[in-house]
């Protein structure tokens, strides 16, 4: 069991490929751009912030309740026989964008419809993939598989911007459509495999030396049940919570806030991708240090800075300030994700992984979600943003707060990194 096959271990085509089917997946053409979508949203059916806020809250609320549901399937069936189907329900519900009128309700009846599909194009079923593929270097894996929602996060909101100028908000969604079903579909059909035994393989690429005997009772981790009566579960979910429903809200209403303060609409696209490409970084930058250092202080540091943008945000006017507040923010809603998927499988195993990592994104969705709506009630209510960016900040700083006060891990490490699986050989 010594020899080991050179070349590049299938793992990273894994990442790869779940990569790509994040980025054209519901965050990227859904959560990251909606904000570009506001204000045409808003002159087509003649309704304020807050009620064209609520179709975004429906979306994630609706998609909230169906992720849990979602993480027993992977859980029970595997999580490709869950992202294709999804995927393909997801692209044509967009292509039904076209058929939307002008009727508010119409719009609550699309981002619902979306919102129920989300969990199958998102991170939880991918995630469950590379956890199976990645031990040692999965921090790193779940980072570099992120960055298909920070390159989705960088790229949609100026060709969407751009495609609804021209071609207006309904046949924008249509164009994402065609491209999911076109590229995104049968990339994973053809390459997404779930688990490394299906082709001879251990995690890493290790082998049978290299790869530690697990402790007992480690072999499959820890139910739903299990895990919802610990502690460390409500800890994390509280923490992430409130650091969402903070990052969450400016993401949505970056570009009003950048438009309001006069900055003009290619400027205030400008901050949206920017905080794309912070979520980009963030994604990568955590998953390294995921590997490295104990991962509840990476997850403070990480919403710390969130903290700072959003009092940036909320205490300064100057372009320049909130170009800094967008990237600070991006940092932070990058590495939420990230973090949250290592430290469920550090946590709790992979026995129930995705239902229980369904939850924590459950919460991430409907926070997110809520905070865009309170965001836009609170606007409506004072005409200005000030008051809820500073009840987000505060939110920021108590889920930094939840985050050092988690204890060691329950499911360690495997495979050293110091063998051979560095390489990334098989």
């Amino acid at each position: 069991m010594n020899e080991r096959r050179h070349g590049i271990f299938y793992g990273w085509g894994v990442v790869l490929t779940a990569a790509f089917g994040l980025m054209l997946g519901t965050a990227p053409i859904i959560s990251y751009s909606f904000g570009v979508f506001f204000k045409s949203l808003s002159l087509n059916f003649h309704a304020g912030r807050a009620a064209i806020s609520l179709a975004f809250t429906l979306h994630n609320l609706v998609g909230a309740f169906s992720i849990a549901a979602t993480g027993r399937l992977i859980d029970r069936y595997g999580a490709r026989k869950v992202i294709v189907p999804f995927s393909v329900i997801f692209g044509f519900l967009l292509l039904c964008a076209e058929a939307v009128s002008g009727k508010l309700w119409h719009l609550y009846l699309f981002y619902l419809a979306l919102g129920i599909v989300s969990c199958g194009t998102g991170p939880v079923p991918y995630s469950d993939v590379v956890s199976h593929w990645f031990d040692g270097r999965r921090g790193l894996a779940l980072g570099l598989m992120m960055l298909g929602l920070g390159i989705g996060a960088v790229i949609m909101p100026p060709l969407a911007a751009y495609s609804i100028v021209t071609f207006g908000w309904r046949a924008t969604y249509a164009a994402f459509g065609a491209a999911v079903l076109i590229l995104a579909v049968p990339l994973v059909l053809a390459f997404l495999k779930e688990t490394p035994d299906e082709m001879g393989l251990l995690p890493d690429g290790a082998t049978q030396v290299e790869a530690m005997p697990p402790r007992a009772g480690d072999e499959d981790g820890m139910s739903w049940n299990d895990a919802s009566r610990g502690r460390t579960f409500w800890i994390m979910f509280s923490a992430f919570t409130l650091v969402s429903i903070s990052v969450g809200a400016c993401l949505v209403h970056m570009a009003a806030i950048l438009s309001d303060r006069g900055s003009t609409a290619q400027a205030a696209s400008l901050a949206s991708s920017l905080l794309g490409l912070a979520l980009l970084i963030g994604r990568v930058a955590s998953g390294y240090l995921l590997d490295r250092i104990f991962g509840p202080y990476v997850a403070a540091w990480f919403f710390g800075g969130a903290a700072v943008g959003i009092a940036l945000l909320w205490a300064t006017r100057a372009p320049e300030f909130a170009f800094a507040a967008a990237f600070l923010i991006g940092l932070g809603l990058g590495a939420e994700i990230d973090i949250m998927g290592y430290l469920t499988g550090r946590y709790f195993g992979l026995r129930s992984f995705g239902e229980i990592y369904g939850y924590m994104v459950a919460s991430f969705a409907a926070a997110g979600g809520l905070g865009a709506y309170l965001m836009g009630a609170g606007f409506d209510l004072t005409g200005s943003y000030n008051l809820p960016l500073a009840t987000f900040f505060l939110a920021t700083i108590a889920s930094m707060l939840f985050m050092t006060r988690l204890g060691p891990y329950r499911y360690r490490v495997r495979i050293p990194r110091g063998t051979g699986v560095s390489r990334g050989e098989s």
